[in-house]
């Protein structure tokens, strides 16, 4: 376990404090690792190739836009049951959400146009479980 990391579920979900950034982000295929844009949030390297997440206004012209909201709770690597529970409530209202796991926290990438939305339903969330 990380020092200062959270695994159990409750107090995961009653600490999500969520932020929406205003940037919007972009999945974008990449052709040569060396050509890696400096600007990626992330990159995934899978059997068809190499990916990266980036401001959109670093992608290519098109690219489909989502709205990446931070979960700033300090979740742990081994912890269960906060994707499903982050997601059910999403799904829910009709929102794919994508989520990657950083080392201190989980980053979700909705729809561009739900990202508002998608932040409300993860605070009244957390606010739901404090009580």
């Amino acid at each position: 376990m990380e020092p200062g990391s959270v695994s159990d579920l409750k107090a995961l979900l009653a600490g999500l404090d969520p932020v929406l950034d205003e940037r919007p982000y972009a999945f974008q295929p990449i052709g040569d690792a060396r050509f890696m844009p400096d600007t990626a949030f992330a990159m995934i390297r899978e059997e068809e190739g190499l990916c990266c997440i980036l401001p959109a206004a670093a992608a290519e012209e098109g690219a489909r836009r989502f709205a990446r909201i931070t979960l700033r709770v300090h979740s742990d690597l081994e912890a269960v049951g906060l994707t499903p529970a982050v997601s059910t409530v999403l799904a829910s209202s009709g929102i794919a959400c994508n989520i990657v796991a950083g080392l201190y926290h989980d980053h979700l990438f909705v729809p561009w146009d739900r990202g508002e939305e998608a932040l409300r339903l993860l605070k009244r969330l957390s606010l739901d479980v404090g009580r």
